[in-house]
């Protein structure tokens, strides 16, 4: 009855997001049945509730996200993302690798508020060209392509620890993989956006990418902070924005202005209401009872922990998902390499359409579309990848 509980909050979550309600009266209905069907007492709610505060893990998420967005302020005061694109319109003439290339790029940083900054990039580059919908698609899907491979995101660091397998393998291994989700999201609607940058900066290449530095800077210095020393996300941001305040020497009188305006009102309540029902979700313990539901299934052992695998993550997300599954999985199969690959395909593929994964919160957020209708855009993608994933791990084993 638990799991079938847990199948009915989610329910209630997607039929909500099909009326058409606001993402946060689709979790409220989910947090309510939550507490309902598992009984979770008064005090127990208040005390999951208190976590995302004072638990730094889910406070350091917004904490980010404002400072992140703080940032675009200070960068949108100064034209500095407009300055960038025209920039790399200069250098690869080609809207399409614009769009995609950023969005990687952006996607090095390993937090949620760099989704706002790849968002604002993408509508830029595709506005008059792809509707909000597919611009969300587009925004998400190619920001999150270096999160299913780089160790600096925790799913990966966690999944190599527990599984044993090497780095260096994993990376080569996650090749296919990663140029298999960026000829997806290419086909998928990056090649209905014409090639023709349109405005450019104009000069030579090196002229333009020096340009584009210049106007990057304060994310290259959040992204060398985390990389190369060690830096946590709201601690580079905090460091960045005081730079920038100097470098563009901004005025009191318009940091005033940007510190409230960088207050997404709608933005971090919802992510607060994500990371509240995740905080339920985890209480319930509920993910530890899905192995054993998923056995009964008659199938391969390996589809089997590819569908806990999914499940799990749909439900609480890659971390939770990988430090319940992958001991059970490298127990039960001797998987070593291929495993790790598929599983870590699986784990991505259905954090793209987790009603916990803040990212896609803030997505849906910025180009005022529903959770819904991102999930929905992303499903079908996300589904045939994991077939082709499938067909890969076989490819790895006779390797």
């Amino acid at each position: 009855m638990q799991i079938a509980y847990l199948g009915i909050v989610f329910f209630i979550i997607i039929g909500l997001l099909a009326m058409r309600r606001p993402l946060y009266q689709a979790i409220l209905g989910g947090l309510a049945a939550t507490a309902l069907l598992y009984q979770i007492s008064p005090a127990q709610l208040v005390l999951r509730t208190s976590l995302v505060i004072t638990k730094w893990s889910s406070l350091s998420v917004l904490l980010s996200l404002y400072m992140i967005t703080f940032l675009q302020r200070i960068l949108e005061s100064r034209s500095q993302i407009k300055l960038a694109q025209r920039d790399l319109n200069g250098i690869f003439h080609n809207r399409r690798i614009n769009t995609a290339g950023a969005a990687l790029f952006i996607g090095l940083l390993p937090s949620a508020a760099s989704m706002i900054l790849c968002s604002e990039i993408v509508k830029e580059a595709t506005d008059g060209y792809l509707k909000p919908k597919e611009q969300a698609f587009v925004a998400s899907w190619f920001r999150h392509i270096p999160e299913s491979t780089l160790p600096t995101y925790t799913a990966v660091l966690l999944m190599l620890n527990l599984s044993g397998v090497e780095i260096s393998r994993f990376l080569v291994g996650m090749i296919v993989p990663v140029a298999t989700l960026a000829i997806l999201g290419y086909f998928t609607y990056l090649r209905r956006i014409p090639k023709t940058p349109g405005d450019s900066a104009g000069g030579s290449w090196a002229r333009n990418a020096l340009r584009l530095l210049s106007h990057l800077w304060s994310l290259l210095l959040i992204l060398a902070l985390i990389l190369f020393f060690g830096f946590q996300v709201v601690t580079a941001a905090l460091i960045s924005i005081a730079a920038a305040v100097l470098v563009y020497r901004v005025r009191p009188g318009e940091l005033k202005l940007m510190f409230g305006s960088a207050f997404e009102k709608k933005m971090l309540s919802n992510t607060f209401l994500v990371l509240v029902l995740k905080e339920f979700i985890d209480y319930t313990g509920v993910l530890v009872l899905l192995p054993e539901a998923m056995s009964a299934f008659p199938l391969p052992s390996y589809l089997i922990f590819a569908l806990l695998f999914f499940t799990a993550t749909v439900i609480s997300g890659a971390t939770g998902a990988i430090a319940m599954g992958t001991p059970l999985a490298f127990a039960a199969i001797h998987g070593g390499l291929p495993l790790m690959v598929y599983l870590m395909c699986v784990t991505h593929a259905a954090s793209q359409i987790s009603p916990t994964h803040v990212c896609l919160v803030v997505a849906s957020d910025y180009f005022h579309v529903t959770l819904g209708d991102l999930v929905r855009k992303t499903l079908p993608v996300s589904l045939l990848f994991c077939v082709l994933m499938t067909a890969y791990y076989q490819l790895l084993l006779l390797l």
